[in-house]
């Protein structure tokens, strides 16, 4: 295993031994249950479910009780896994701890999805300069500009950057560090900042 699923709990700002002030996230990363163990000629994966709902689909509920799980999971991701060593031997319905993947020291990556903003203006989406507030530009301070290319091509570029929505999309963060690991409640603490807001879902991996 190479990677978790936890929530984002808080972060805050704390201070190493040497007194340097860091900001850090504590994340909720498992327990999870390994829900899947698929062999691939290529490539071998592990399936694991984490967190609790009350209500899930049919196929969802066959899927968990496949692996001897009675707790309707409310996620389900896919890791790949190493492709030295044998999965034979990863019993389904397995609890796979914080301690069992990651220790203090280690680089990861964060996945999550980012707070959504609505629909933003180019100067707070793309960090646009805006235009000049003097010699009677009034109403241009927080407009885009020019957006065409002339006669050639006559048209818009496709991915011009403009007003639109902003945030609700999926982010990587990447050259995270784990500082602490607490065993009894599965709590990590990361130096750094991971994307979304609390209870949002983080995939947590190891950086190779």
């Amino acid at each position: 295993m190479n990677g978790l699923l936890g929530f984002k709990k808080e972060q805050f700002q704390q201070f190493t031994a040497e007194g340097k002030r860091i900001p850090v996230t504590t994340i909720q990363a498992g327990p999870c249950w390994i829900t899947k163990v698929e062999e691939m000629p290529t490539y071998k994966s592990i399936q694991i479910g984490f967190g609790n709902t009350r209500h899930v689909s049919k196929a969802e509920e066959g899927h968990t009780k496949k692996a001897g799980l009675t707790d309707k999971l409310r996620f389900l991701r896919t890791f790949r896994v190493s492709t030295v060593g044998d999965v034979s031997d990863v019993s389904l319905g397995a609890e796979v701890k914080v301690g069992d993947v990651f220790s203090v020291g280690d680089a990861i990556t964060v996945t999550g999805m980012s707070k959504g903003k609505g629909f933003a203006s180019a100067i707070k989406r793309h960090n646009f300069s805006g235009g000049p507030r003097t010699h009677g530009q009034s109403d241009r301070e927080r407009a885009p500009g020019s957006i065409g290319s002339g006669t050639t091509p006559g048209r818009v570029q496709r991915g011009k950057r403009m007003a639109g929505h902003m945030g609700a999309a999926r982010a990587t963060v990447n050259g995270l560090r784990v500082v602490a690991i607490d065993q009894a409640t599965n709590i990590m603490t990361v130096k750094g900042l991971v994307p979304g807001g609390r209870k949002g879902l983080l995939i947590i991996q190891k950086e190779i």
